[in-house]
């Protein structure tokens, strides 16, 4: 069984809100700082925690690496952890929200190295292709800065909708220029996505949602962001200055190791890829 610590999304969106970035400061972590003690990981639970937990079962001891893996299902606890020193390392974020996190929030978390992709995708439990949108019909995407922005410009991407010159990574649907099927757009938190299919036409989903709500992306999506150029690849991250961290080392050479790679290609089949 796995030694995974699971929080529910209900309790860590009330800690992250009433506590801030001294959220989970009661119960801080030596991994922050004794480097000779475990490593401990905040990861969301798939596919982040999956890979960490293949490197834990099969990798890290002969690494000389003791991992311990802790799991969360929001995007906010994560980083808050890790700056508080709760956690040693977080696996679960891209750039843009890195970005945006740190700007918002005052945190100091910096990437290590960049380990997979998750393609962002547009589902539905109602048609079977994006011709078959029909005019007025509901879309669900994300409400956080930078995935709303990632849902719309993979719309437009497809020309369900143009975006204004010059949106970027906190666009809104206040950006959308040309909205030729009227669409209209449903702003949730990214976690419910998923839940939303049977009540909207179509939702646009992150791939770690998408997966652990039974969804397949390479087989179920209508369609997915290209990984080509991608700056949306997941890495590993860590507060500064706990970047040459002996164990943080250890780990990012683990993620980025042929088995891994190997790990990744046969357990999710093109719904995650590799980005090393």
């Amino acid at each position: 069984m796995r030694n995974t610590a699971k929080i529910t999304t209900a309790v860590l969106a009330a800690g992250a809100l009433t506590l801030g970035l001294s959220a989970c400061g009661s119960d801080k972590s030596s991994s922050a700082s004794d480097t000779s003690g475990p490593l401990v990981v905040a990861a969301s639970p798939t596919p982040h925690a999956e890979i960490l937990d293949y490197i834990k079962d099969n990798l890290a001891k002969k690494a000389g690496l003791d991992l311990q893996v802790k799991e969360f299902t929001d995007y906010v606890t994560p980083n808050t952890a890790t700056e508080d020193g709760s956690v040693g390392a977080n696996y679960f974020q891209n750039q843009p929200y890195l970005d945006d996190f740190n700007k918002k929030n005052g945190t100091h978390i910096v990437p290590v190295v960049t380990v997979h992709l998750e393609p962002l995708g547009l589902y539905s439990h109602k048609i079977k292709k994006t011709d078959e949108l029909k005019s007025g019909a509901t879309v669900a995407v994300p409400n956080d800065t930078v995935n709303e922005a990632r849902a719309l410009k993979l719309l437009a991407s497809k020309g369900l909708i143009t975006l204004k010159a010059g949106a970027g990574n906190s666009a809104t649907t206040q950006d959308i220029a040309k909205n030729p099927k009227n669409l209209t757009f449903k702003e949730l938190e990214a976690a419910q996505t998923p839940r939303s299919l049977d009540d909207v036409d179509a939702a646009v989903i992150n791939g770690n949602y998408a997966i652990s709500s039974g969804l397949k992306p390479a087989k179920d999506a209508l369609f997915l962001e290209s990984a080509t150029n991608n700056p949306y690849g997941n890495f590993l991250a860590v507060k500064k200055g706990n970047e040459s961290d002996p164990r943080v080392k250890k780990l990012a050479k683990l993620l980025t190791s042929p088995e891994v790679k190997k790990f990744i290609e046969d357990k999710y089949a093109g719904s995650v890829i590799p980005s090393f």
